[in-house]
């Protein structure tokens, strides 16, 4: 017998503003932002196109609140991840890219990145959601630059680079890992360029390229 919490069963149902936002992350991963429509929204919604337009403007405007939601997801993903609890800020760190790695599974819309695949078609044409896909990227980017800066002190690393270019620097390949997953209809070629990103680091780190 199925039993069900207290806590969901006073769950309030998702708002037609948050289905909307769900939908979105949903379809545009899956068919990319100019080929989404509003229709098509509304219906994986669930909702009327009243309602859409009821709560945003344009579907540009759902688009910035879709990688708003998607920063805030992530970083509540990735803060709370098993390899949080680890002391060394360089295996918090490392084991953030192999946890980012380990999701390079299923079929590839599950794992690519929404504002990523927006920002691939607004960056010249919609400014407004460029620079809310910006902030989704680099907004994530910046939580790892603590960890990585307590490891280059606690590990005596130095060189000229930094800690946010580094950080922006994991993303770059990642970005480009989700390219290549797209291209290839699958996530091996994705994995490959995550190890690769992995063993920099680790090498960054003078850390043996694999570990023991």
């Amino acid at each position: 017998m199925t039993t069900v919490s207290t806590s969901e069963a006073n769950a309030k149902p998702p708002s037609a503003r948050e289905k909307l936002i769900g939908a979105a992350v949903k379809v545009v991963r899956e068919k990319g932002f100019n080929a989404t429509s509003v229709d098509e929204l509304c219906r994986e919604a669930g909702v009327t196109k009243g309602a859409f337009f009821h709560h945003f403007p344009s579907k540009t405007d759902l688009g910035v609140a879709a990688a708003e939601a998607w920063k805030l997801h992530a970083n509540d993903l990735f803060g709370h991840a098993p390899y949080m609890a680890c002391e060394d800020p360089l295996d918090r760190f490392l084991g953030y890219l192999e946890f980012r790695r380990n999701m390079l599974d299923g079929p590839v819309p599950e794992f690519t990145c929404l504002a990523g695949t927006m920002v691939q078609e607004s960056y010249e044409t919609l400014p407004t959601l460029r620079e809310a896909c910006q902030d989704s990227i680099w907004g994530h980017a910046l939580t790892l630059v603590p960890d990585i800066e307590a490891a280059r002190d606690k590990h005596g690393v130095d060189g000229d680079w930094t800690s946010e270019s580094l950080a922006l620097h994991t993303q770059a390949v990642l970005q480009g890992a989700f390219i290549l997953a797209k291209a290839t209809n699958g996530a091996a070629a994705a994995r490959d360029s995550a190890d690769h990103l992995i063993r920099y680091v680790r090498m960054l780190f003078r850390l043996p390229a694999t570990r023991p």
